[in-house]
């Protein structure tokens, strides 16, 4: 008998640590893909496609939830709720954009309202929960704030837990001539939050209170760009060491260490995601780290092109190694799929998703395949699996 309870013991244990990566070893390779897009146009809302991680197949499931400028999506842990952010700058009368919560059926991959909740800020533009899954944080663009909401039992959003008005300018006077406010999330470990914002060429720290959901400035609360960066999105690596800006209105990135035991981030370089040889007008979008820790992609709008970097594992330090094309115009977001085989982009002016297939070897290689879609005006992509 002590022999059979060990054994079942031994059983749970594995199952309890088998990690996220086994998890997805086991999966199906079936999942949801959320387009969120600009309304400005054909679009409705927010698309749903159905897609197969194994061939990088996407078939079309349509219009999925109709609303107004879902321009950036978020998804829960438990993969149960989406949030999208409809960037507006009039909300019911008031100078805010408004944030809608919806229940996904798991099964078809339709999306039910739950409710809507005003954003506390013109044009919100970037959309993330906490690791726990019981705060939304936004960030509003054209009013240069965040705020904190939290989520309810049933997916709904209450009133705001935290707001935070940012102050000030930067030398590009028709960019930046306040604050705006464009990507927030919290680290790993869930204790701050960083944002990077365009106006002030800052990457802003707050200390995050999960337990109620308020932002306290950190110390020291920010982290300085070049003049003129305009820092646009952030990614960490893996391991958490360093971070990287993208930086929308000087055509480059950052590479900051990142102290995650006192949320501090130092930037140590700087450099360019066009080819030397490039000359026209360009303004960068969306930034990731290959899940293995080893490239860093950066989309560039104008030159319509993806732009790789290897990434010392060592140092952080960042090295060109080449563009790729988009196939379309406008590559606003781009996301790697949950397997690390494939990565989506989404161009913006041609209203297309196009599927590249990444080197198998080590990830360095871009190969363009035959697999596209198209959609009205897309800017935000989110996987969820299917059950």
């Amino acid at each position: 008998m002590k022999t059979i309870v060990c054994s079942v013991v031994g059983v749970l244990l594995t199952l309890t640590c088998m990690t996220a990566s086994s998890f997805a070893q086991q999966h199906t390779g079936k999942y949801f893909l959320y387009v969120g897009t600009y309304t400005k146009g054909e679009s409705k809302g927010i698309y749903g496609f159905r897609y197969d991680s194994r061939s990088g197949r996407l078939s079309p499931l349509g219009l999925v939830a109709e609303t107004a400028n879902p321009s950036f999506l978020a998804v829960d842990p438990t993969h149960k709720f989406l949030y999208a952010v409809n960037e507006l700058q009039d909300y019911k009368g008031a100078k805010s954009g408004a944030i809608t919560a919806y229940a996904i059926d798991r099964k078809t991959g339709k999306l039910s309202r739950l409710n809507e909740v005003a954003s506390r800020g013109e044009d919100p533009c970037y959309i993330s929960l906490d690791k726990t899954g019981k705060f939304v944080l936004v960030a509003n663009y054209t009013s240069g704030n965040i705020a904190v909401f939290p989520v309810q039992k049933d997916g709904s959003l209450g009133e705001a837990s935290a707001f935070v008005q940012h102050r000030g300018s930067g030398p590009n006077h028709e960019r930046q001539e306040g604050p705006h406010a464009h990507w927030i999330e919290t680290t790993s470990d869930n204790r701050f939050a960083v944002v990077a914002d365009l106006g002030l060429d800052k990457l802003l720290v707050y200390r995050f209170d999960a337990s109620k959901g308020t932002l306290t400035p950190n110390d020291p609360p920010a982290a300085d760009l070049p003049p003129s960066s305009g820092p646009r999105h952030v990614a960490f690596t893996p391991d958490k060491r360093f971070a990287y800006s993208v930086n929308e209105l000087k055509s480059t990135v950052t590479a900051f260490s990142f102290n995650a035991a006192q949320g501090v981030l130092k930037p140590f370089q700087t450099i360019s995601t066009l080819p030397k040889e490039f000359s026209g007008e360009n303004d960068t979008a969306e930034i990731h780290v290959a899940p293995n820790g080893k490239f860093l992609y950066a989309s560039n709008r104008g030159h319509d092109s993806i732009a790789e970097f290897s990434i010392d594992p060592k140092t952080g330090q960042l090295a060109f190694l080449h563009t790729f094309s988009t196939q379309g115009k406008t590559p606003r977001n781009f996301e790697l799929d949950p397997t690390g085989s494939r990565l989506l982009v989404a161009n913006e002016d041609t209203g297309d998703i196009f599927v590249f297939r990444l080197d198998p070897s080590d990830g360095r290689e871009m190969l363009a395949t035959d697999d596209s879609v198209k959609v009205p005006s897309p800017v935000s992509l989110r996987f969820v699996p299917e059950p």
